[in-house]
């Protein structure tokens, strides 16, 4: 079964979810704030276990990033 990224929230409250993640750093050096997302993303990235979702979710989130 061939999966696409989804990319419309799927939270009843995408600003709670987003105070989730701001949370998740509160405190924290940016080194650790950049560890704690490299552990987030390898956790999520597995838990979606499909390449190609990854692979549309890596290049969605590159063209979002403002140019240099």
């Amino acid at each position: 079964m061939a999966e696409t990224l989804v990319t419309q929230s799927r939270f009843p409250d995408p600003d709670r979810a987003f105070r989730l993640l701001v949370e998740a750093r509160r405190g924290l050096t940016p080194d650790e704030a950049a560890a704690l997302d490299a552990r987030l993303v390898l956790l999520l990235a597995n838990h979606i276990g499909s390449e190609d979702v990854l692979r549309a979710a890596i290049a969605a989130a590159r063209e979002a990033m403002p140019t240099r």
